[in-house]
């Protein structure tokens, strides 16, 4: 009776290993490259009160003045959610980093995508999580 209660132990917790190594990985951080800029974004853990995503930029040719208070959307389900908050560098140079948050998604989407605009390109640069 012990040994099964050992065996059924181990098989739960190698079940909780592979769940948490799963959404670790559907959340990992992602890049996008462009017009001299590379940006990455990385899911904070979800879901909560907030959603928060740690992004960075990083470029050698120009000013990054971008205002993700105004050119970051969330979507999910069809619908763009606002930001609610950046706490991070200001615009400016050439690498930035901050949290970038928006308020959580009740009921939580299937999945979601962060969506950065930026000045000059033509279309914004995507970041899609699964969450289910």
């Amino acid at each position: 009776m012990r040994a099964c209660l050992i065996v059924l132990t181990l098989c739960f917790s190698a079940a909780l290993v592979a769940a948490d190594a799963s959404a670790a990985q559907s959340l990992a951080t992602q890049s996008a490259g462009g017009s001299g800029v590379t940006i990455k974004a990385t899911p904070r853990a979800l879901p909560g009160g907030f959603w928060e995503f740690d992004i960075v930029f990083d470029t050698h040719s120009q000013e990054l003045k971008d205002d993700l208070m105004k050119t970051a959307t969330l979507v999910a389900d069809g619908r763009a959610h606002l930001p609610v908050g950046w706490k991070g560098d200001p615009p400016g140079g050439h690498h930035r980093k901050g949290v970038l948050r928006f308020n959580a998604i009740n009921p939580a989407p299937k999945a979601i995508e962060l969506r950065i605009a930026r000045p000059g390109e033509p279309k914004p640069r995507s970041f899609r999580w699964p969450l289910k």
